[in-house]
């Protein structure tokens, strides 16, 4: 028992472990980031270009009733097709792909600079 003990601290203690734990904390926070700017500041924009939509509220229901919103429909247990929903979900990954290209981009440039500032050696 001491010996696996032993073995998983030393894999959790390597450097890549690490990185990824910090990554998934960091893609965390990043996309609680990007929930608010697409719910609270891209969404209520887009809804008043488009005379007040919300797509959150856009639905199907898939029964002869209908529902004023999509909450009655799903708690009177009918299947919905939330459409509005899936809108948010794209708009919300163009951004967060949108941004991390931004950010691959600019670490890109970045390591350019330093390696022709340094004449390809990364040493001196």
């Amino acid at each position: 028992m001491r010996s696996i003990m032993l073995e998983f601290r030393e894999f959790a203690q390597r450097g890549n472990v690490m990185d990824l734990a910090v990554g998934l904390v960091l893609g965390t926070a990043f996309k609680e980031i990007t929930n608010s700017l697409v719910k609270d500041i891209i969404t209520p924009v887009i809804g008043a270009l488009t005379g007040g939509v919300n797509f959150d509220h856009l639905f199907l229901s898939l029964s002869v009733t209908q529902y004023a919103t999509l909450e009655q429909a799903q708690e009177a247990g009918v299947a919905t097709l939330g459409y509005g929903k899936f809108i948010t979900q794209v708009i919300e990954f163009v951004i967060i792909a949108f941004a991390m290209f931004m950010v691959v981009r600019t670490m890109n440039r970045l390591a350019r600079e330093v390696e022709q500032r340094t004449d390809g050696d990364p040493t001196t």
